[in-house]
């Protein structure tokens, strides 16, 4: 493909959602990544969560959205029967009531304007389904250095509302794979070992990319979902002067440990998201469990400069989540061994992403995702493919931002929601639960 209609920069879940949904409108797309598979960024190292529960009216609508295309993944990539998918474990999500998350009464009025189902569980109806779990409360986290960690602050945790629809993709670096097979399907092309070096400008226009091996591509559009290279890609094109949310890596750990003795948490457990402890959980293959954080204040924020360059072993910080972990669950063992997974997120100023054009004409981004659009991906594509279209039929997304339908809820979103120009959102929790 000598002039594509539409550079795609990224070939993570999200980008490879837009290739899918802009090659179905007939757009000629060529997607471009520098690894040497797709899907190989920090897409493989998601927890793939799919969840419901957000702060805010769009984040709750976008993502019970979201929720259906997973629901349905093989009829929505219409791929051969034979094709090898990822697999959506439609596990629920419990959600601990606690001060820090308003004890939910946002994001059950939300879900419940919505038509988004959830269940509110008193303690011991968590007990039922969590045998496993102490409720006492040990807020604020700490850290394990901190001489109070570990120690109960006296009370017990109230209760929790659980979202029966919530679970995780088995192999997320698939789930991009097959949404790159479907839009190949339409014509789109896929290039890796393809490193973008310059957008080309002309005009106040952009005109393509350049790579590393010196090659110039020719597009009249660029769109950046690079992942935690996105703020590069945005100095590159000059766009950043205009915007009011910046978007940076952040690197984060997941701890991999196993499950109790006496307890399936594979088969039994559920997606867990526990502010009280600062954690969020999830099942893993093998009768394991997934443990990450959920960005307290006395985490320290690793952001690096470099999305390539940043130290990928274990800290201290492994070890935190572990026992943080561990006060809910005092049957938890934890191994010598660590395993898990260190990666980056590409996390905005508030933690929302960006889903926007830019001061360039044709440049457009889809970016400061935050580990938490993972399950929004395929909404995205479509909000993303409509924003462009909007765009270059030459309306004013900044004066009169787009508004999208969300098909499958039937309702519309003011697009603007996303803009790189909005003030900081203080409804948002500011950490990966956006």
């Amino acid at each position: 493909m000598t002039k594509p209609d539409a550079i795609i920069i990224g070939t993570g879940v999200i980008g490879a959602a837009i290739a899918f949904e802009m090659a179905k409108k007939g757009i000629r797309t060529l997607s471009l990544d520098r690894n040497t598979q797709a899907g190989h960024g920090s897409t493989a190292g998601s927890c793939a969560i799919i969840r419901m529960h957000y702060s805010t009216y769009p984040g709750t609508a976008f993502a019970w959205e979201g929720y259906h295309y997973w629901r349905d993944w093989a009829e929505y990539l219409g791929l051969p029967a034979e094709a090898d998918l990822a697999q959506f474990r439609e596990v629920g999500c419990l959600v601990m009531k606690t001060d820090a998350n308003g004890h939910l009464e946002k994001h059950m009025k939300y879900s419940a304007e919505l038509g988004c189902p959830f269940e509110e569980l008193t303690a011991e109806q968590v007990q039922e389904k969590m045998p496993i779990y102490s409720l006492d409360s040990f807020a604020p986290a700490r850290r394990m250095d901190d001489p109070e960690f570990g120690k109960p602050n006296g009370s017990k945790m109230g209760g929790a509302v659980f979202w029966p629809n919530g679970g995780y993709v088995t192999d997320p670096a698939l789930s991009a794979q097959n949404l790159l097979e479907a839009a190949k399907r339409h014509g789109a092309e896929v290039r890796t070992r393809a490193e973008v070096v310059e957008i080309v400008q002309e005009g106040g226009r952009v005109k393509g990319v350049r790579l590393a091996d010196g090659e110039e591509i020719l597009s009249d559009v660029v769109i950046n979902v690079a992942g935690p290279g996105s703020s590069i890609i945005n100095r590159m094109a000059g766009v950043t002067d205009d915007m009011t949310i910046e978007t940076r890596p952040l690197r984060q750990e997941v701890v991999h440990v196993p499950s109790p003795e006496g307890f399936d948490f594979e088969t039994q457990g559920t997606i867990v998201s526990d502010s009280d402890i600062a954690c969020y959980v999830r099942p893993e293959h093998g009768n394991h469990i997934l443990i990450g954080s959920e960005d307290p204040e006395c985490d320290t924020h690793h952001w690096v400069e470099n999305d390539t360059d940043y130290n990928r072993d274990f800290t201290d910080q492994w070890t935190t989540q572990a026992m943080r972990y561990a006060q809910r669950v005092p049957s938890l063992g934890i191994p010598s061994k660590t395993r898990g997974v260190v990666d980056l997120y590409d996390a905005s100023t508030d933690w929302i992403p960006i889903y926007d054009k830019s001061s360039l004409g044709g440049f457009y981004m889809a970016c400061g995702t935050s580990g938490n659009q993972y399950k929004n991906a395929p909404i995205a594509g479509k909000m993303m493919a409509a924003l462009v279209e909007y765009c270059e039929a030459g309306n004013d997304h900044d004066q009169a931002p787009l508004q999208f339908e969300l098909p499958y809820i039937g309702r519309s979103i003011d697009v603007g929601f996303y803009s790189r120009k909005r003030p900081i959102n203080e409804e948002s929790s500011f950490s990966v639960l956006g």
